[in-house]
């Protein structure tokens, strides 16, 4: 049975691994397995090294006479994610450059579609993301309301591999002070 609480991390379906919405949609998911509205869009492949959450906490001791360590506070509490976008398409653009720099124009029977891409300084928005994996029958959600792209890495434009969006994601905490929620299935139902 121990089996079954070891998961691998495989994305729901090879293009929607990852979801966006904008920040505020409603309703976010509870479980593993509750549809999602429909504000929720797939963003397409994602990279083989998949979806990386990193938590970190940074402490301060306070020492006591003879330099015992009496206390530790915490001053600092990040959860941030990363990951390659592989595809090119509009939503993608959209979430690295900023949905107001983006242009998408429909295909014609001269051009296929076409996307303007204005490269700016501007931060970019807060997003709800929804990461969805899943394990044969065990599935895997991570619910994020609220994260900011903060870091890209350059892109690579060459002949011997597809150019990839490398980002970083920093989480904010909504509301009730969280700043993901992870939801898991092991698959294994009672008879």
């Amino acid at each position: 049975m121990a089996k079954a609480d070891i998961l691998a991390g495989a994305p729901l379906t090879g293009t929607g691994g990852v979801l966006v919405a904008p920040t505020g949609t409603t309703p976010l998911p509870t479980d593993s397995s509750t549809a999602l509205p429909p504000a929720f869009k797939a963003t397409g492949y994602v990279g083989e090294d998949g979806v990386t959450m990193s938590t970190e906490r940074s402490v301060e001791t306070i020492k006591a006479w003879g330099g015992d360590t009496v206390r530790t506070l915490q001053t600092e509490h990040d959860v941030t994610f990363s990951w390659s976008f592989l595809e090119t398409n509009a939503d993608v653009l959209k979430e690295v450059y900023g949905a107001a720099n983006v242009t998408t124009t429909a295909a014609s029977s001269t051009k296929g579609t076409l996307q303007a891409i204005q490269v700016k300084g501007d931060a970019l928005p807060e997003r709800a993301y929804v990461f969805e994996m899943r394990d044969g029958a065990a599935r895997l959600r991570i619910v994020v309301p609220n994260l900011q792209i903060t870091e890209t890495s350059d892109a690579t434009f060459v002949h011997s591999d597809v150019v990839r969006y490398e980002v970083t994601a920093q989480a904010m905490p909504d509301a009730n002070g969280v700043k993901a929620y992870i939801f898991t299935d092991n698959g294994v139902t009672t008879a």
